[in-house]
């Protein structure tokens, strides 16, 4: 990747019944990177490890060019970081909430947030208790984005919202990081989502990071080959990504579609999608 605004190196975080194991990627200046991975895979770990919301056990994380130790409050503030639920106070309306968040940021910039909360027709003087779930998710965005943040951390921030939402959320994103000076690491389940927006997906799988690649490498290059036993048979191993057997096909993952579909004229090879990728790395046989 080019020029990085997050770097994870070996973040390793140990638990009973589950461990974070050395997971490294980095997240490009100007880029989005989606960190995919099943329920329980160590996504929401990862995050709140990189945000020091809980201590690791070995690794180096840097953020904006700064390690741990030299993240101060200035580096902070160029951070927005929105979860699956909003924390603001629910008695408070939008109007009242920028108030108070003018007193907490120093970069807190009133005319953005006023000009987000109209774009994300969020009224200004209803309390936040009477909003829905998705009005709650636009809120907490149009905060981060009110201090002028330059990376964005997301954890499963577009999940249960509805199609409509979800798709302005998105656009906000691509918007954010238009001017190749901001940067999205977000974390979610909803892989068409990622298909949308991100420039790079970072696979997690039991602790462990499984690939990191191009979201173009794998929408446009890998494939799922469909072939009976004896075609399976008669594979080439080297071509085979991950493997299983469904009722009476073979469904084989390979890197090269195009390479694989020559090498195999008779075969029937299918665009993989990201769920497909994932669910063959996951529930198949290497």
């Amino acid at each position: 990747m080019s020029n990085h605004v997050l770097a994870v190196d070996g973040l390793t975080k140990k638990y009973p019944d589950f461990v974070l194991d050395k997971v490294s990627f980095e997240v490009p200046q100007g880029g989005i990177v989606g960190l995919i991975g099943e329920n329980g895979a160590g996504k929401s770990t990862t995050i709140n490890a990189i945000l020091g919301l809980i201590q690791k056990d070995a690794g180096v994380v840097s953020i904006l060019g700064k390690q741990e130790q030299e993240i101060d409050h200035t580096v902070r503030e160029q951070i927005g970081v929105v979860f699956d639920a909003s924390n603001f106070p629910e008695a408070l309306s939008p109007r009242k909430l920028g108030k108070v968040l003018q007193n907490i940021y120093a970069s807190w910039d009133e005319h953005i947030y006023s000009s987000l909360l109209k774009k994300l027709s969020l009224p200004l003087d209803k309390k936040i208790r009477r909003f829905s779930k998705g009005m709650k998710m636009k809120l907490s965005i149009a905060v981060q984005l009110s201090h002028h943040s330059k990376l964005l951390i997301l954890d499963e921030a577009t999940s249960g919202l509805d199609p409509v939402i979800r798709d302005d959320i998105l656009d906000m994103f691509l918007d954010f990081v238009q001017d190749e000076e901001h940067s999205i690491l977000v974390s979610s389940h909803i892989t068409s989502d990622l298909e949308k927006v991100a420039d790079y997906i970072v696979f997690i799988h039991n602790g462990r990071v499984v690939f990191e690649k191009t979201k173009h490498e794998l929408i446009y290059q890998y494939g799922i080959m469909k072939c009976g036993s004896a075609q399976f048979d008669s594979l080439d191993k080297s071509d085979i990504v991950a493997y299983r057997k469904q009722d009476y096909e073979w469904q084989v993952l390979v890197a090269d579609r195009a390479d694989a579909q020559k090498k195999y004229p008779k075969a029937l090879i299918d665009p993989a999608t990201i769920d497909e990728i994932m669910l063959l790395y996951v529930k198949g046989e290497k």
